[in-house]
């Protein structure tokens, strides 16, 4: 188990009316659709890479009940994706970003290169995605303080170690991740943190980190997870990525359990549904 420490402090602050009330307030998590304008995510890479097609499935999303759009122009995934200049990604973004911003729900940018935070927040992104947690680029740290934007803190490892206790690594890293936030400035309440399902970890650490998932309830800040369509899925039923919905939305409703408050999926109307059964059902319990 992990050790206890202090819960921080809920207040409310200047993006409280963006992030409190849907992840606090009501009996089922907040649902953020994943939009990747790259052509090599591990998922849909290519499918929205043209601004008329990534438009078109954010309206989607929208229309199936996503309360954000995380906006993605470099591939992060494990294995096989090539790292990319600022430069390339802002190129994939800028004919993309107003029209999704337009669309009415927050969105969040998910890069871990403060250049490219800070043209998105500047153009109307409300949200910064680090999948390094504020440990990869010096200057996002300082960015998301002087933004007084919410800032979602993943957790990530260079390589899986399967020797280590996956629950007191994330633990670990989350606690250098909030020392960083602590000093640059940024506000309690507008972190999340993210244990990165699929990043930096075998397939049984993944598992791991979901079922285990209420230990991170220590840090006193809402929770994000991603598992769709993830890796691990396929360990326990052979499966490409796109065959893994069941799997997908299996992990989520684990995960809401377990105190998740935002859902991160490419699946939305099926999340959506599946998160507000579950919590119709649970009422009645």
């Amino acid at each position: 188990m992990i050790a206890t420490m202090p819960r921080p402090a809920m207040a409310a602050g200047p993006a409280g009316h963006l992030l409190l009330p849907a992840l606090l307030s009501r009996p089922y998590p907040a649902v953020m659709g994943v939009l990747n304008v790259t052509p090599d995510s591990f998922s849909d890479g290519g499918q929205f890479a043209t601004p008329e097609h990534a438009l078109a499935q954010a309206r989607r999303m929208v229309a199936e009940g996503a309360d954000i759009i995380d906006i993605g122009a470099e591939s992060t995934r494990p294995y096989g994706s090539e790292p990319i200049s600022a430069d390339e990604e802002l190129k994939r973004l800028q004919p993309v970003l107003a029209d999704v911003v337009s669309l009415g729900v927050p969105v969040s940018i998910d890069s871990m290169k403060s250049a490219v935070v800070a043209w998105a927040l500047d153009n109307g992104a409300a949200i910064a995605n680090d999948v390094w947690g504020l440990q990869r680029d010096g200057g996002m740290a300082a960015l998301v303080a002087a933004r007084h934007a919410p800032i979602i803190i993943m957790h990530n490892r260079d390589s899986a170690d399967p020797a280590i206790d996956i629950m007191q690594d994330i633990a670990a890293f989350f606690v250098r991740s909030l020392d960083i936030a602590t000093e640059a400035g940024i506000s309690s309440d507008h972190i999340v943190l993210d244990p990165g399902i699929g990043f930096g970890k075998t397939p049984e650490q993944s598992m791991t980190a979901l079922a285990r998932l209420n230990e991170l309830s220590i840090f006193g800040l809402p929770l994000l997870v991603g598992a769709s369509r993830k890796r691990f899925i396929s360990t326990v039923t052979p499966s490409e990525p796109q065959q893994r919905l069941g799997g997908s939305i299996a992990a989520h409703l684990i995960a809401a359990q377990r105190g998740a408050r935002i859902i991160r999926t490419h699946d939305v109307a099926e999340t959506v549904q599946a998160l507000r059964v579950a919590a119709a059902i649970r009422e009645r319990e």
